[in-house]
């Protein structure tokens, strides 16, 4: 069976809209959650990719996200077993960050929809390009010229990157649903953009554009990377105490 890692960096962010795409694939997953004290750990060999999920505060901030460094070997300890790794806001400065990327604790936050062009003949840019996005991450990275820039934003930031065969950096959220934006308020001590209630409005308006632009991201990564191709996978072996 297809299996997906998953480094999980708050309680509201998740696979969310993407869960049951990789459900109607077959494909299973499991979260670590560095949040809640678990190691940032797995051995690659035991998966077929890893996703970085998003996150409250930018990876920048060592304070708050403590196990950016034990991620970033993570993330390599995957490219080099041929494994691919896909990074969501936060997730994306990480992956950013394992091939060099400078990061930054500012802005505190960046999240706002917007319309997405393509920048680049790829599965990815192809499946968004015109399509309206929800970006959103904290803090941000600046980019090596090793990684290359796919989608840019109505202002010609990027929004999206590659790295190399086996990566995909996105700053647009296609995981999240309104329900996960109205979970970030509940959040106990979470800071949050001030439009967080006009982007909670448009996100419902936009649910229907939204879950149809998932499914397409869903279809370039799976194309892209060979999510569907499953990897020669390590035995779990279980250690069972005699009585």
């Amino acid at each position: 069976m297809k299996r997906f890692l998953a480094v999980q960096h708050s309680f509201s962010e998740f696979f969310g809209a993407l869960e049951a795409q990789w459900e109607a694939r077959g494909i299973g997953f499991r979260y670590v959650r560095p949040v809640t004290g678990e190691d940032v750990a797995g051995t690659a060999s035991q998966f077929d990719a890893l996703w970085l999920l998003g996150a409250a505060w930018p990876a920048a901030d060592r304070r708050h996200c403590p196990w950016v460094d034990d991620e970033i070997r993570l993330v390599r300890a995957f490219l080099k077993a041929r494994r691919p790794v896909v990074g969501l806001g936060c997730g994306a400065q990480v992956l950013a960050a394992a091939h060099g990327a400078r990061l930054y604790s500012e802005p505190p936050h960046d999240a706002y929809f917007t319309r997405a062009r393509a920048l680049a003949d790829d599965p990815l840019a192809r499946a968004v390009d015109g399509r309206a996005v929800l970006v959103m991450t904290n803090g941000r990275a600046e980019l090596p010229p090793e990684l290359v820039p796919l989608v840019a934003a109505e202002d010609g930031r990027p929004i999206a990157f590659r790295a190399g065969a086996l990566g995909y950096g996105l700053f647009f959220r296609p995981e999240l649903k309104p329900g996960m934006l109205e979970d970030m308020v509940m959040e106990d001590g979470r800071p949050l953009p001030e439009d967080i209630g006009a982007l909670i409005e448009t996100a419902r308006e936009q649910w229907p554009q939204m879950q149809e632009t998932t499914g397409r991201v869903a279809v370039a990564l799976v194309e892209a990377l060979g999510l569907m191709d499953e990897r020669a996978k390590a035995p779990v072996i279980r250690i069972v105490e005699q009585r």
